[in-house]
């Protein structure tokens, strides 16, 4: 079975075409500046790669792109669309509706534009994705893949918030977390890689990257994350302050004589972070390469993010009780062999200890355990995969 994996963004769209026999990527790519202009990326196996401009005037235009490539005898993989046997979505937000995957339909649908206030900017870019397909591809199975329905196996004492009660009742308002299909796929593959069951052994998921967040996954399942409401909480990001007192806002209303949107959504989450510490990029490569040259703001912008990481593994040890593995993931925790070291580096109370050596990861391996000799606590670099986990979701319901 071929299956295709969309990501749909407000002016983007993202894809890969699995052969879901080998679990291979045949081909991936990118429609991007959708409704600006367009411009597409396209990289099959054994092809040329296509990078050109093309007007892209919306989202339905771009699968009719996406499809015509797939299918292209020069750059292509397919003979024809009807080798697609379904497509698989990420999206964004699932509330409170939907703890796991599920195969969209009209109340499907309906569910995700309920969820739409919760995620404001991307459950409609998702809907537009799930829309098109429909459109191009009529009758082709869809299966909505969503961030947050790992998280939902939290208690009600992770993911409550100790404001009146009738506000949860009453709007929803609790902890969702997100990059809930990357935790879900690190933690699956550390029991694999482990040999352990699921349900025996607990873990802590470092997904970092320009987005971050920490997941405590117990018995398999989430037990806290640091992603809240929105992806705003937690950490400190790119751009985002991470977890802050709330009155932080109130007060930055009066000095500037902005209202809580522009502080929360202009200054929050696209000033602040590394960038907005450091002055200098959202990046965090940058940053480091500043720090290393001894910028005193690049320095604390990095302090801050390993202080926050750190954190969130020690509340998250208490909370558990026991750690079996830490995992670092996504584009910093998979590539920073510096950061890794900064953060386990005072943990060797609670039995973390990493081989120096190892940690550089000099042939970039995708997975590898860099636990040092002693070490009770064993800690991993494991390369997140959503898109297959996506993949992987879609052909089971498919098949179900």
């Amino acid at each position: 079975m071929y299956i295709l994996v969309i990501n749909g963004g407000s002016s983007s769209l993202k894809y890969q075409l699995f052969d879901m026999d080998t679990r291979k990527v045949l081909a991936k790519g990118l429609c991007e500046r959708i409704g600006k202009g367009g411009r597409m990326r396209h990289n099959a196996v054994g092809r040329n790669k296509l990078e050109f401009d093309i007007d892209i005037p919306d989202h339905t235009f771009a699968v009719r792109l996406v499809v015509k490539k797939l299918t292209d005898p020069q750059y292509g993989v397919l003979k024809d669309m009807s080798q697609i046997g379904a497509v698989g979505h990420r999206v964004l937000h699932g509330g409170q509706w939907f703890s796991e995957s599920v195969v969209i339909d009209d109340d499907v649908i309906a569910a995700i534009e309920r969820c739409i206030p919760l995620g404001p900017l991307h459950n409609p870019a998702n809907l537009m994705g799930i829309r098109a397909c429909a459109t191009v591809m009529p009758g082709v199975p869809q299966v909505a893949v969503f961030d947050t329905a790992f998280h939902q196996s939290m208690p009600k004492s992770s993911y409550i918030y100790a404001i009146p009660y009738k506000y949860y009742e009453k709007y929803a308002i609790r902890r969702y977390g997100f990059h809930g299909t990357s935790h879900r796929y690190v933690s699956g593959r550390l029991a694999e890689i482990m040999g352990v069951k699921p349900e025996d052994f607990n873990c802590i998921v470092c997904h970092l990257g320009n987005g971050s967040s920490l997941c405590a996954v117990r018995g398999g399942k989430c037990f806290d994350t640091s992603m809240g409401l929105t992806p705003l909480d937690g950490v400190e990001m790119g751009t985002r302050s991470g977890a802050l007192d709330p009155a932080v806002v109130s007060t930055l209303c009066a000095r500037l004589g902005k209202d809580a949107s522009y502080v929360v959504d202009q200054i929050l989450n696209k000033e602040s972070g590394l960038l907005g510490v450091s002055g200098i990029s959202s990046d965090f490569r940058d940053v480091n390469a500043a720090a290393d040259e001894g910028n005193e703001r690049a320095i604390l912008a990095r302090d801050i993010l390993v202080h926050t990481i750190r954190h969130y593994i020690g509340a998250y040890a208490a909370e558990m009780g026991r750690v079996d593995a830490i995992a670092f993931t996504a584009g910093i925790g998979e590539n920073n062999a510096a950061l890794r070291e900064n953060v386990t580096d005072t943990l060797g109370f609670m039995g973390v200890k990493i081989d120096k050596v190892k940690n550089l990861n000099p042939d970039r391996e995708e997975e590898l355990e860099i636990t040092a000799p002693g070490a009770t606590v064993r800690t991993f670099i494991i390369a997140t995969n959503e898109e297959l986990m996506i993949a992987l979701d879609t052909e089971r319901l498919i098949k179900a």
